[in-house]
């Protein structure tokens, strides 16, 4: 899988979020990066990333404030899909799900009790 098809992935994982929560999301930008500086999280492949601050935490001093940023890495995402282009897509649409969440404030640790019931 190259580059561009990936990017299409991710923009219609974006794209194909409830709409209440596109229209909750502000400020965020969604990148795809091949691999993260350090590969491991929690004892895994880092598969995305959030970097900013929660809505949660948002108040008056917020201001302009430059966007939220999202980071999606290919490499590892390819890597644990082995090549298969249906678990990449699953992956994908987890992974920005997983990293909006942390835009509006849920923790990992919220996100896996979510994830057991």
């Amino acid at each position: 899988m190259d580059t561009n098809e990936f990017e299409t992935l991710v923009n219609e994982a974006v794209v194909s979020l409830p709409v209440k929560f596109k229209k909750a999301i502000d400020n965020v930008s969604v990148v795809v990066e091949m691999w993260p500086r350090n590969n491991f999280a929690r004892g895994g492949l880092l598969l995305g990333l959030y970097q900013g601050v929660p809505k949660t935490a948002w108040g008056r001093s917020q201001g302009q404030l430059i966007p939220d940023k999202i980071t999606i890495y290919m490499g590892p995402i390819v890597y644990l899909a082995r090549g298969d282009v249906i678990k990449i897509k699953q992956m994908i649409v987890d992974t920005v799900e997983h990293e909006i969440a942390h835009h509006f404030g849920i923790s990992d640790r919220r996100l896996d009790e979510i994830k057991r019931k």
